[in-house]
C-alpha cells in the first residue's frame, strides 16, 4: 500500500465526514471505521486503533449538543491530539556539539538499510556544520564496506576500514582512535547486520559497544517490521544501550505507521525517516509535522483553509463572464509560454527545478526548509513550478469549464499530482485573479487600438491635405 495510499484512504474518509450536511453518529462511524481499515492495513495493533476510536467517540460524545460547524472542528481536533499521542516516541536526549566528538554506533538487522542510512546521518550533519567520519567494521558482507567507502568518497567524508583485518573490533578502535586523533567531531560506527536468532552476532556487537564506548547506539529498521519492531528492539536492548531509533523505506512499506507505534510503546525515540532514496530524503522525525502529513485533508481544515459548501472555488455570474473568456486552458497556455521562454533565454533547465520536487513526507518541515533564505524571485518559481505540476495533471474537460471546479473535483487534482488541497486553492485564486482583470486588459488593448486607428486617420488627412496644398493643380 505504501505511505501514500494509507494517507490518501484517511484523506478521504476525513473528506467524506467534511462533506456531510450533518455530523451525526451514523457519518462519524462510517469515517472512524474507514481510518480503522486503513491503520490494520499499516500494522497498527488492534488494541491501539481501538483506544483511539474510543477516544474520538467520546469527545464526540461529550460535545454532542454543539452546533455543527464547532464540533466538526472538535473531532477534527481530536483525530489529530489521538494520532499525535500513539505516534509520539519522545525527543532523542543525545545532542552532538561542534568541536568535541561524539561516537555513535549503528546497529540493527541485515537488509534494512543501515549502512545507507550511516551514510546519510553523515551527510545530514556535515550540512550543518560538523565535521563526520565513518568507519565500517562489518566483516560480514563486503559488500558493506564497497557500499560505505563509495558513498563516502562521493559525499567526501572520511573513511575507515579494512578487507584483511577480520575482527570487527579492532577495525572499530582503531578507526573510532584514529579520527579521535584528526579532530572529527562525529564518528559514525557501522556494523554486520544481525539475526535476531544470531546470538554470536549479538554478542559481538555488544563487545564494540563495550570497546568504543559510543555516546549514543542507534537502532537501524526499515519500515516493513510493523509491530514486530518492538520484539527486534527489545532482544538488541539486552546487549546495548539503545538510545534513538531509525526507520527507514517509509516511502515503499504499508507498515510504517505500525513500525513508528511500535517504537511509541518502548519508549525509544525515533531521531530520524528515511523517505526516498537521495541524501537529502532523510527527515527529523517531528510527531506533529507527520501527523499533519498524514492528516492532509484535516490540516487544511484546522488551518482553517476548509473545502466544505462555504469555500468550495464558487464563482458568481459575473465571474463566471470573464471566466468564460478566459479559461483555466488559456492560464496553463500563459504559463507553458512562459516556461519555454526561461528556457530559451537560458538555453538550459532552469535551477528552480531542483526546489520543486513534491515532498514526501514533512511537507510542512521540508517547505519551510526550502524556501528558508530563499530571494522573493526564487520563492516566486517554486510557486510557479508548484501551479504548472497541478495544471498538468488536469484534464482537458476541467481546464475548459471552470464550474467543474467544486470540492471532489479540487480533491482529486490534488491527489493526482500529490500536491496540497491548500496548493490547488491556491492556483485557482490566481487564475481568478488574473481572469477578473483579463476584460480590463483587453479593453484596454481595444482602446489602444482605436487610438492608433484615430491617430492614424489623423496623419492620413494631414497627409492628403498637405499633398493636396502642394499640388493645386490637382483640385
Amino acid at each position: 500500500m505504501g505511505l501514500a495510499e494509507l494517507r490518501g484512504n484517511i484523506s478521504l474518509a476525513l473528506h467524506q465526514m467534511n462533506n456531510a450536511s450533518i455530523l451525526d453518529d451514523t457519518v462519524l462511524n462510517v469515517c472512524l471505521n474507514h481510518i480503522s481499515l486503513a491503520l490494520f492495513q499499516a500494522d497498527v495493533h488492534f488494541k491501539l486503533v481501538s483506544h483511539i476510536l474510543t477516544n474520538i467517540k467520546n469527545i464526540a460524545h461529550n460535545h454532542r449538543l454543539v452546533a455543527a460547524p464547532d464540533k466538526r472542528k472538535i473531532v477534527h481536533q481530536a483525530i489529530f491530539k489521538e494520532f499525535c499521542k500513539v505516534l509520539d516516541t519522545g525527543k532523542p536526549r543525545f545532542t552532538p556539539e561542534k568541536g568535541k566528538t561524539k561516537v555513535v554506533l549503528f546497529v540493527g538487522l541485515q537488509e534494512c538499510g543501515k549502512t545507507t542510512a550511516c551514510a546519510k546521518f553523515a551527510h545530514y550533519y556535515r550540512n550543518r556544520g560538523w565535521n563526520p567520519a565513518l568507519v565500517c567494521n562489518d566483516t560480514f558482507s563486503a559488500t558493506s564496506y564497497d557500499q560505505l567507502m563509495q558513498i563516502a568518497l562521493e559525499d567526501k567524508i572520511a573513511f575507515h576500514g579494512s578487507l584483511r583485518e577480520s575482527d570487527p573490533v579492532k577495525i572499530a578502535v582503531e578507526g573510532v582512535q584514529r579520527f579521535k586523533n584528526e579532530n572529527f567531531d562525529l564518528i559514525i560506527v557501522d556494523t554486520g547486520g544481525r539475526h535476531t536468532q544470531e546470538a554470536l552476532l549479538l554478542d559481538e556487537t555488544r563487545r564494540i559497544s563495550d570497546a568504543i564506548k559510543p555516546d549514543l547506539v542507534i537502532f537501524v529498521t526499515d519500515s516493513s517490521t510493523g509491530q514486530i519492531a518492538f520484539d527486534h528492539v527489545q532482544i538488541f536492548k539486552e546487549s546495548v544501550a539503545v538510545g534513538a531509533v531509525i526507520v527507514t523505506k517509509m516511502d515503499v512499506h504499508d507498515k510504517g505507521i505500525g513500525t513508528l507505534t511500535a517504537f511509541a510503546a518502548t519508549k525509544i525515540p525515533v531521531g530520524f525517516i528515511e523517505t526516498g532514496e537521495s541524501n537529502d530524503e532523510f527527515e527529523v522525525y517531528e510527531v506533529e509535522s507527520f501527523v499533519n502529513y498524514l492528516l492532509d485533508e484535516l490540516h487544511g481544515l484546522l488551518k482553517e483553509k476548509t473545502l466544505d459548501d462555504d469555500h468550495d472555488f464558487v464563482l458568481s455570474d459575473r465571474e463566471l463572464e470573464y471566466l468564460d473568456e478566459y479559461n483555466l486552458r488559456l492560464f496553463y497556455q500563459d504559463f507553458q509560454r512562459t516556461r519555454e521562454s526561461r528556457k530559451l533565454t537560458k538555453g538550459r533547465k532552469p535551477e528552480f527545478k531542483l526546489y520543486v520536487e513534491p515532498p514526501k513526507v514533512f511537507p510542512e518541515a521540508k517547505e519551510k526548509s526550502i524556501l528558508e533564505g530563499l530571494s522573493d524571485n526564487k520563492k516566486n518559481r517554486i510557486k510557479f513550478n508548484c501551479f504548472l505540476r497541478i495544471m498538468d495533471s488536469m484534464t482537458n474537460e476541467e481546464l475548459d469549464d471552470p464550474n467543474l471546479m467544486n470540492c471532489s473535483c479540487i480533491m482529486r487534482i490534488a491527489k493526482r499530482c500529490d500536491a496540497y488541497v491548500s496548493e490547488v486553492m491556491d492556483m485557482l485564486e490566481e487564475y481568478k485573479l488574473i481572469a477578473r482583470n483579463f476584460p480590463k486588459v483587453v479593453s484596454a488593448f481595444s482602446d489602444l487600438l482605436d487610438h492608433i486607428e484615430k491617430i492614424n486617420a489623423i496623419n492620413l488627412i494631414n497627409f492628403m491635405e498637405k499633398n493636396r496644398l502642394s499640388n493645386p493643380s490637382h483640385s
